[in-house]
């Protein structure tokens, strides 16, 4: 699949998963963890992006398929595309309860007079009307990957992880699919740019803190949220906010199992001879290749870790309990 920029999407009648490669629905149970797509079945072929045209609602518009459960899917439509890329907000204009039949690999639901079907790809909208259902449009599935996702560290860079052979990471695992979480970097850093790739796993049935939890400390103080926040509002505590204090300006949060980017530019923070803070630190976030805090001022550093300090800290990723892994990770120091 060729690269294209966050802002863009690639359209795909499916997400490149041939129907006897899905499991059957009912191995999809309640509680259940997948790390693959292929074993994750119809509901995960189901969830995800949509882009596509209604001309009787003015244009174009964009969904974000949420699965909340081993059978239930929730349908944000938003006016304009998808955030990041014509929506004016990750607030859904319409919002529509489907629920799979498993027999016709199918999902439906309808609200105020307008219904909701999912199938091989497509969306389809239909409205009520002298007795029969009218078209609406059609959205179709589509992918979206950061413009930075597979960026090469420059001269200069100091990799952190590329694989299991190159890594300066302690105490955090590598897997089949990238590095694990609960590990520090053992080199440390002041002022830097970090680029970093992550992917969550999915987790149907659950919610909030407990789906795809994780987090990335610039210099093991100061934590820019990871977690599966896809089709949420955005706030401190979702992914690309920092924690308890700043949200995201936009949700740029990609479906569960889709790798994502984080572009870092970081400003540590100034102390006297003494040893008293006299500049805050601050922070530039790119989230998938859109901004999302540019000049943030970290008034103090976050819970979870490392207390604020003069000396240069490490990069650490936080063990929350899922499965999240990184890859792609490297740092350029600046002003050392």
């Amino acid at each position: 699949m060729r690269r294209i920029l966050s802002t863009l999407v690639l359209l795909s009648a499916s997400i490149g998963l041939s129907n006897h490669s899905l499991l059957p629905l009912s191995t999809v149970r309640a509680g259940e963890t997948f790390v693959e797509p292929q074993k994750a079945g119809l509901l995960f072929e189901l969830q995800g992006e949509y882009l596509g045209v209604v001309e009787e609602w003015e244009g174009n518009w964009g969904a974000q398929v949420i699965a909340n459960g081993p059978r239930k899917l929730t349908v944000h439509l938003l006016k304009g595309g998808l955030p990041g890329a014509g929506a004016k907000s990750s607030n859904p204009d319409k919002r529509i309860l489907v629920e799979i039949d498993q027999e016709d690999k199918r999902a439906s639901g309808a609200t105020e007079g307008v219904s909701c079907s999912l199938q091989n790809g497509k969306l389809l909208l239909e409205k009520s009307e002298g007795g029969s259902q009218k078209k609406l449009g059609t959205l179709t599935r589509i992918i979206r990957e950061s413009k930075t996702l597979g960026a090469q560290p420059p001269e200069g860079a100091v990799i952190l992880w590329k694989d299991a052979n190159t890594s300066d990471f302690k105490d955090a695992k590598p897997s089949d699919f990238g590095l694990g979480v609960g590990g520090s970097s053992e080199k440390a850093f002041g002022d830097h740019r970090l680029h970093i790739e992550f992917r969550t796993p999915f987790q149907p049935s659950d919610t909030g803190q407990a789906r795809g939890n994780s987090g990335v400390y610039i210099q093991g103080r100061y934590e820019v949220q990871v977690l599966d926040s896809f089709g949420l509002m955005g706030a401190d505590n979702e992914c690309g906010g920092i924690y308890r204090m700043a949200k995201p300006a936009v949700n740029m949060c990609f479906p569960p199992l889709s790798w994502q980017t984080y572009d870092i530019q970081f400003t540590a923070a100034r102390y006297d001879e003494n040893g008293k803070k006299t500049k805050n630190a601050r922070v530039r976030i790119e989230h998938n290749g859109i901004v999302i805090h540019e000049g943030l001022e970290l008034a103090s550093g976050t819970p979870g870790n490392m207390p604020e300090g003069p000396t240069k800290g490490p990069l650490f990723l936080q063990d929350h309990g899922n499965p999240v892994v990184y890859r792609n990770i490297w740092v350029v120091p600046m002003n050392d």
